[in-house]
């Protein structure tokens, strides 16, 4: 069992047979892209909001504690990893979102904040800024702080500022924007 645990790959593929069991075991006549779509964006949803979360909660706050010898581990190793996840786990929860509301055909009535989705497409647009935030403002500003794209130690302090407070402006919007995702559909 310690094998099979230790080997990601493993566990999601099982994950993913265990899924496709109960999907056409159970719910066969009712699986269609909408729910897939749905099942899909709630996974990449999750692991963007979590890494999101982690980065914040976890990773962040404990960078100062970290003795300097073991600083280029995290900076080397472990967040180009988690930024990897991050911003594709933040373009494929927006890009699912968006085929689940065009198959469910109102895209535009959400998008236009248009009642009665008004609530979904305000948690989409957030959603969409988030992801922006996570591509063009934050992915770039931590390749020069890790290192990835050359920079003096004053680009990397300042880029490291910039990244964190859109990283910081993520966390804030990913509040509103569950709410709205929560009670899009409350009545």
């Amino acid at each position: 069992m310690a094998k099979f645990f230790g080997n990601l790959n493993a566990v999601m593929i099982v994950g993913l047979i265990a899924a496709l069991a109960l999907m056409f075991g159970l719910h066969g006549d009712m699986v269609t892209g909408n729910s897939i779509g749905r099942w899909l964006h709630l996974f990449f949803g999750v692991l963007w909001i979590g890494l999101l979360y982690y980065l914040n909660f976890v990773q962040v706050p404990l960078m100062p504690t970290i003795p300097d010898e073991l600083k280029p581990a995290v900076g080397k190793h472990i967040a180009p990893k988690v930024l990897f996840y991050f911003r594709w786990a933040a373009l494929l929860t927006v890009v699912t979102g968006l085929y689940v509301a065009w198959v469910s055909g109102w895209v535009h009535q959400a998008m236009t904040l248009q009642e009665p989705y008004a609530m979904i497409g305000a948690g989409m647009w957030i959603a969409i800024v988030m992801a922006a935030n996570v591509w063009f403002i934050i992915w770039p500003k931590q390749k020069r702080v890790l290192g990835i794209v050359e920079a003096t130690a004053d680009e990397k302090a300042a880029a490291g500022k910039i990244a964190l407070m859109a990283s910081r402006t993520n966390v804030l919007l990913s509040l509103p924007m569950f709410y709205a995702m929560v009670n899009a559909n409350a009545g």
